[in-house]
């Protein structure tokens, strides 16, 4: 008795009618710990990108199977399409690691046209050593001058990169932010940035190779009047 053969054709058909698509990968997903080590806190960062079409709903679940984010947005016809949510700051003694294990943790989601996302990000508990402030020197550097500024710093070695921010300390907005290579230890402030007499705050942030990042700080005002 001749048994039937499935052709190629066939496969096809079935795989259209019988089986489940595997789902779409998000366009970026990210999961790290950023520190403070000049305040001693820590906090975890969750990071997600849908594509070009919003997203409907987003769940993230631990390595050891808690959700730790549900998020939906029922009502909208566009969705959210970029996600960053943070926890809160607490300080670095353990609590955050134990609430958010280290390991994988999965990303899924559907977009505003019911199309269905799944994506995975590694969590590791291994900080980056903190940079060093050289220039302006710590802390609170008075008498700074508004032109040829050369921030200086000094950094652990196989960093991925430097995240450099100065922000005015008053009302909090960011004037500069750059993110260097890991070897960058010197970076010039442009000339017309800083005004006199004006109190600055500089961050220096040391960014390891599995994307977690410790950030020093410090304060500075720059010579002259306002």
């Amino acid at each position: 008795m001749t048994r039937p053969i499935l052709t190629l054709l066939g496969l096809l058909a079935l795989g259209a009618h019988g089986f489940a698509h595997a789902d779409e990968k998000f366009e970026r997903v990210a999961v790290r710990i950023e520190q403070n080590a000049t305040d001693e806190d820590v906090e975890v960062v969750f990071e997600a990108t849908s594509g070009d079409i919003g997203l409907a709903t987003l769940r993230v679940t631990a390595p050891d199977g808690r959700t730790v984010i549900d998020f939906k947005a029922p009502d909208s016809k566009l969705g959210i399409r970029h996600l960053v949510l943070e926890s809160p700051e607490p300080t670095n003694d353990g609590r955050l690691q134990k609430d958010f294990p280290a390991g994988e943790y999965t990303f899924t989601g559907s977009t505003v046209k019911g199309e269905k996302l799944s994506s995975k990000a590694t969590l590791s508990h291994k900080l980056p050593g903190p940079a060093s402030i050289v220039q302006p020197r710590p802390p609170k550097e008075k008498n700074v001058p508004v032109k040829g500024l050369q921030l200086r710093w000094t950094a652990p070695k196989n960093l991925a990169s430097c995240v450099v921010v100065v922000e005015h300390e008053e009302t909090g907005v960011k004037l500069l932010q750059a993110t260097l290579s890991g070897a960058a230890t010197t970076l010039a402030v442009p000339d017309g940035l800083l005004v006199p007499g004006t109190e600055y705050k500089l961050e220096i942030g040391t960014v390891s190779r599995e994307g977690n990042r410790s950030f020093v700080e410090t304060s500075f005002t720059t010579a002259g009047k306002k």
